[in-house]
């Protein structure tokens, strides 16, 4: 089993280390000090396991658990943190155990075997998919020949479907990530409001509604560099939208 350790605190992470040698199996092949560091980690090694503290700058654990679960293949989590009241964000991250520090050896131990028995479950098909995740994200997830590119939210003008992928354009270029637009809109709906069905910009992107010499709609971006098309039953609740921008 190959585990990849994320902490903010040096000290933690060496605890962990040494609580993991004792258990026979299990490689641990990177740590990590911050969400962020911890998607890299897990997009180089693919690892079965990320124990995973909760409360860490950036990027946090619950963060991180949302993204690794549309990794493929897709690591367990285990959340090892010093706090108890985050338990229903995490199973709602779909974690697969939940440890309080300082975690005792008995506990992680007990963690590891849920784990392997999740892993032998997933190979013969019969794990059941958890209830999804409530809680927004802060940062969109790229994929990027074994790497992996983390866009802040608020840095996206708009998201454009085409075929299986989406484009997000952002303040720094495009990317291709591989979610829906719909679900997209479900998650971010107070942020983005479609134009179009293939279509979904910012809200304080839009700068106005022009009529084109073919009479189509367009939206004109504040930083896009070319009108977007506005579809026709689109347009009346685009007008709304801008009213009350």
């Amino acid at each position: 089993m190959k585990v990849v350790i994320a902490d903010d605190e040096p000290l933690a992470r060496e605890r962990l280390r040494g609580l993991l040698a004792d258990i026979k199996g299990v490689e641990i092949v990177a740590d990590a000090a911050d969400g962020h560091e911890a998607l890299h980690a897990c997009a180089t090694h693919h690892p079965d396991l990320v124990l995973l503290d909760i409360a860490m700058p950036g990027i946090d654990g619950l963060e991180a658990a949302r993204h690794l679960a549309a990794f493929e293949p897709r690591p367990a989590v285990v959340f090892c943190t010093a706090y108890d009241a985050h338990a229903l964000s995490a199973f709602e991250a779909e974690a697969i155990d939940y440890l309080v520090k300082p975690v005792r050896p008995e506990r992680l131990a007990a963690a590891i075997d849920r784990v392997r028995t999740f892993a032998a479950g997933r190979v013969q098909g019969t794990t059941a998919s958890a209830a999804a995740p409530t809680q927004r994200r802060t940062h969109l997830c790229a994929r990027l020949r074994g790497s992996l590119r983390l866009i802040p939210v608020e840095d996206v003008h708009y998201l454009h479907a085409e075929e299986k992928y989406v484009i997000v354009h952002h303040a720094r270029g495009e990317d291709l990530i591989e979610e829906s637009l719909k679900s997209l809109e479900e998650e971010f709906g107070e942020r983005f409001v479609r134009i179009h069905r293939n279509c979904l910009v910012a809200r304080h992107e839009i700068v106005e509604l022009k009529r084109s010499a073919d009479g189509h709609v367009q939206a004109i971006l504040r930083h896009g560099k070319q009108p977007l098309e506005v579809s026709r039953r689109c347009v009346a609740g685009l007008r709304d939208t801008l009213k009350h921008l």
